[in-house]
């Protein structure tokens, strides 16, 4: 498919050279879709239907064959080999069961090593006799060890993840999930499967993917190109919000950074932005050759007062406003007589005396420069902070010292979300056809509104945990999210079954829960793993080098490894690190066979997973955070990277719920009984 690609040629069927770079570049793209994965089978499953799908069953029709893998794959003659996963066809391999066969007589499994087919495995789903096991190859490619960036499940998806995959575009759907329950995945391909239904109108209006920072998307990027998706932007809120020129250059304190994400600044912003308004005093003569024509000031004011009861955009406004004096005009032009047609009414418009009562009435408005006086001027901002912010929290808004201009402040992540909403204000943001937000618990409301300003015309997937919350302005519930979100009507669905940490992990962090996130509802792990779990207590003076210890002991065994600390903790065991002789990668970086430890602040640990974890000191995660309550949350986080083993090293006592007296503490030998 891709050498038929590779062989075309263009040079009959392009009418100029602009044609020739838009055709070649589709060409290109479709060679990139087509390229080799290694290690990548093309199939990986079979559905033997009873009947061909879509013939009459009273007919007696025979039944049909087909193989599902990544992509559709056809022969030299245009007959389908392998049918995409996405296709209707393709739908039973995930949801037929004993229960509901769906008029499949067979599913078979596939299993490879290194791209080598090695086994299969198959379920007569119309057998009576026949009884439902749990398929080995599925839990084999569940548990394969990670190394490298995240990879597709399109193998493994289950029932309840593939209908949330193949909802419609036209809703927005919130997925809450717990560790390991492939929430993330979830997402990733659901975008792939909008994209097949879908193709050609998110081709106009544009899909995106907001992660939670870099690393993170760093470690996602790969899911959609394996999946012949590569038109998918990704992107963190940070760079929804960059301004050319405004570098954020500070870090706001906890509670000014509170006070500045809360909803109610949109309010302020508002105000703040149609004080620009000032009402007509004087009437506006208008001279057109020898004629002069006089505009009242009172129907100038009501010209003012009817755009601004429409509450339309500042920018929108402005822009209406000479041609609302100048249809005025038109008409005194047509009541002495004249006939007037849209050529006069722009030229007036244009008019030197309009241009000056436009700029008096209505002055341009410059988002960052608004946001400097709101943060700079006390009068400013109570004048409009009036009845919405407390004088406590204005003080917490406002600089220490002002700076004198845009370029020289200091701007923190958050202010650059207030421009953005004062931008909005001024001027309509563009809106995108789909939008997926990964680990949406962690974003303010003001952050809320900024993600649904790009998605206010298509529709959203909202991923998260409110568990994994680990910021002061963490959402309290999805239903507050989704509305300031904008979409109060997407559905919410839970995943509650966890395919990635084994069973004792998460119980073992699940025992936060009531700390941190009081009824939800704990993950059921359906991964049980002996020895999965090592708790080490250690003395103070010995724990680097019992984590040091600990790390090259896991690498004894397949797959990547993450040793997990507190940020503070990072520098002294890094140096660590390097005096033992193990090397180690950044968050971020690609895990080889070679290089399979990565050295991980806990600040960055969130949607990452490792196969083994070692994680350091607890209590020190926990201190590193404002409260407790974030730092329990943190915690969690951390608790939940590992996808065959973790061990816990401490010297302080561990949280409460997590104390030794509840958990008895294991030897550090465990960790080899599980391979």
């Amino acid at each position: 498919m891709r050498e038929d690609v590779e062989s075309l040629d263009i040079r009959d069927v392009t009418a100029n050279w602009v044609n020739a770079v838009v055709l070649q570049g589709q060409i290109d793209d479709r060679i990139k879709a087509l390229a080799d994965l290694a290690h990548t089978p093309l199939f990986f499953g079979r559905l033997d239907y009873l009947h061909a799908p879509g013939v009459d069953l009273a007919e007696g029709a025979g039944g049909e064959q087909f193989y599902i893998g990544r992509r559709h794959v056809h022969d030299a003659d245009g007959d389908p080999m392998v049918i995409d996963w996405r296709a209707p066809v393709s739908q039973p391999f995930y949801r037929a069961s004993k229960a509901d066969p769906q008029d499949v007589a067979l599913r078979r499994r596939f299993g490879y090593t290194g791209g080598e087919l090695t086994a299969y495995e198959d379920e007569h789903l119309g057998d009576p006799t026949e009884s439902a096991v749990v398929s080995k190859l599925l839990q084999q490619e569940i548990e394969r060890p990670r190394v490298g960036p995240m990879r597709d499940i399109v193998a493994t998806i289950q029932p309840e993840q593939d209908e949330i995959v193949r909802s419609g575009l036209s809703g927005s759907v919130c997925v809450q999930g717990g560790p390991g329950t492939g929430k993330t995945a979830v997402g990733l391909h659901r975008v792939a499967y909008l994209l097949y239904a879908h193709r050609e109108r998110l081709a106009r209006t544009g899909t995106l993917v907001i992660g939670p920072n870099r690393s993170f998307l760093h470690y996602i990027e790969q899911v959609l190109p394996a999946l012949g998706e590569l038109e998918v932007k990704q992107a963190t809120v940070d760079d929804l919000v960059a301004r050319e020129g405004l570098e954020v250059r500070a870090t706001d304190a906890a509670e000014t950074a509170v006070v500045k994400g809360d909803a109610r600044m949109a309010e302020v912003l508002r105000r703040a932005v149609r004080s620009h308004v000032s009402a007509p005093v004087e009437p506006l003569m208008v001279v057109r050759g020898s004629r002069r024509w006089r505009v009242a000031a009172y129907e100038l004011e009501e010209i003012v007062s009817e755009l601004l009861a429409r509450d339309i955009r500042y920018g929108a406004a402005r822009d209406a406003l000479p041609q609302r004096i100048a249809h005025t005009v038109l008409v005194r032009m047509e009541q002495a007589g004249e006939a007037p047609d849209d050529r006069v009414q722009d030229a007036v418009a244009r008019n030197p005396a309009v241009k000056v009562a436009v700029r008096e009435i209505w002055p341009p408005v410059e988002p960052a420069k608004l946001v400097l006086r709101l943060l700079s001027e006390p009068e400013f901002l109570a004048t409009h902070a009036n009845g919405i912010l407390t004088d406590d929290e204005q003080k917490l808004l406002l600089w220490p010292k002002p700076f004198r201009s845009v370029k020289s402040a200091k701007w923190t992540a958050a202010d650059l979300v207030l421009i953005d909403e004062a931008q909005d204000l001024v001027e309509r943001t563009h809106s995108l056809g789909h939008v997926v937000l990964d680990e949406a618990q962690d974003l303010s409301p003001m952050q809320y509104r900024a993600v649904g300003r790009r998605c206010t015309t298509g529709s959203a997937t909202v991923l998260g945990d409110l568990a994994q919350g680990t910021t002061p302005w963490a959402t309290r519930s999805w239903d507050e999210a989704l509305t300031h979100l904008g979409k109060p009507e997407a559905v919410l669905e839970e995943l509650t079954a966890g395919f990635r940490v084994p069973r004792e992990v998460i119980a073992y962090a699940s025992r936060l829960l009531p700390a941190i996130s009081p009824g939800l509802a704990a993950v059921s792990s359906v991964r049980e793993t002996p020895g999965s779990l090592v708790v080490s207590a250690v003395a103070a003076a010995e724990l680097t080098a019992a984590v040091v210890t600990a790390c090259r002991e896991s690498l004894r065994y397949e797959g990547s490894i993450g040793l997990i600390a507190a940020d503070a903790r990072v520098p002294e065991l890094a140096e660590a690190l390097e005096a033992a002789g193990l090397p180690y990668l950044a968050p971020g970086e690609e895990t080889t066979e070679l290089a399979r430890l990565t050295l991980v602040p806990a600040s960055l640990a969130k949607g990452l997973e490792y196969d083994y974890v070692v994680l350091d000191e607890p209590a020190a995660v926990v201190s590193g955070e404002p409260d407790e309550r974030t730092g329990l949350r943190r915690l969690y986080v951390c608790l939940t990277r590992a996808v065959s083993g973790l061990h816990v090293l401490h010297a302080a006592p561990l949280p409460e719920a997590l104390a030794p007296d509840r958990s008895p503490d294991r030897s550090p030998d465990q960790m080899s009984a599980h391979p």
